[in-house]
């Protein structure tokens, strides 16, 4: 079993940075790819990153490319998401979730096996 749990988020400014935080509990943190998706009112949830189980390979959606950059550091079972250049289209709800092992999607949210608590990122234009 793991529990993730988020932490960051809140309320900005368009163009600021903001960082998001997912503490793994478990001891299998270091087998499993994790990934970020957020959901906005009235959307469904869509992916934003990923990343494998090493962390030597990451991914993306276009809308964040460029902007966002995904990482982690299995010593302290977490993973983060740092987000520059936040825009208006970024509020959302943000999600962290575990998926053990390589999935054959990362894009794909019903792959995941474990899901954080979601935390709300606003950002004002």
């Amino acid at each position: 079993q793991v529990q993730l749990v988020q932490s960051g988020g809140g309320l900005v400014q368009a163009g600021v940075s903001l960082k998001l935080s997912c503490a793994a509990s478990g001891s299998i943190f270091s087998s499993c790819g994790m990934g970020w998706f957020r959901q906005a009112p009235g959307k469904e949830r869509e992916f934003v990153s990923a990343i494998s189980l090493t962390g030597a390979n990451t991914y993306y959606a276009d809308s964040v490319k460029g902007r966002f950059t995904i990482s982690r550091d299995n010593a302290k079972n977490t993973v983060y998401l740092q987000m520059n250049s936040l825009k208006s289209e970024d509020t959302a709800v943000y999600y962290c979730a575990a998926v053990i092992g390589y999935p054959p999607s990362y894009s794909d949210s019903g792959r995941y096996h474990y899901w954080g608590q979601g935390t709300q990122v606003t950002v004002s234009s």
